[in-house]
């Protein structure tokens, strides 16, 4: 028999670390969203790691805007974004106050919650899809710029928690460029997933986009 995953919320000190230790370690975890709607759960399979103003692909590398603010603050907490005019995408912040570091959380399973994200995720065409992409992830468990800077960590009235749930065991955990990013930036292998879970998602290489004639 499998055991049940842990429901042990993670403390601040999870994610005080560098963001190449955080992010592999998400793998496993539940993440819990609280709503007036009810609560959905999510067992994150994918992730990608963004170093801040060391990293060509990251929003925070050419320094601190009122974009990306939370990424410059304590650990344990959430950043959201609003890209390609359509969707939006949610982070955890992690290391050092002010080190700007963040995981992008790619993918996940629905585990506890999947009628309400069916509703939000009408165009999913089975379950394993409901969470299957970022932008995905965000739309099922109904995240935009409102909830950027929720604290995971020390809001006892916070939309979000992070359980301890199962960790992936590091023989099971896949790493690769991350999906999407160009220029110096797309060689490093920030990426990472469960290997061989359903809910990840496809790998795409950047392409370039076209200016308007």
């Amino acid at each position: 028999m499998f055991a049940e995953p842990d429901r042990t919320p993670l403390t601040r000190d999870f994610f005080d670390r560098p963001v190449l230790e955080v992010a592999p370690d998400l793998l496993g975890r539940v993440l819990v969203r609280d709503s007036e709607h009810g609560p959905i759960e999510l067992r994150l399979t994918e992730v990608e790691a963004y170093a801040g103003e060391a990293d060509p692909g990251s929003h925070a590398y050419r320094g601190k805007t009122a974009r990306n603010g939370v990424m410059f603050g304590p650990p344990g907490h959430v950043y959201v974004y609003f890209t390609y005019g359509m969707w939006h995408c949610m982070n955890l912040v992690c290391g050092p106050e002010g080190m700007a570091s963040a995981v992008l959380l790619r993918a996940g399973e629905i585990t506890e919650g999947v009628e309400l994200a069916r509703k939000r995720r009408l165009s999913a065409r089975n379950d394993k899809e409901l969470a299957k992409g970022p932008a995905r992830l965000a739309t099922a468990l109904d995240v935009d710029r409102s909830l950027d800077g929720a604290d995971l960590c020390g809001d006892p009235h916070s939309p979000f928690s992070l359980l301890t749930g199962t960790p992936v065991e590091a023989a099971q955990v896949s790493e690769g460029p991350r999906t999407g990013v160009g220029g110096e930036g797309s060689v490093h292998p920030y990426r990472f997933w469960t290997t061989g879970d359903p809910t990840v998602s496809p790998y795409r290489a950047h392409v370039p986009r076209r200016r308007r004639t």
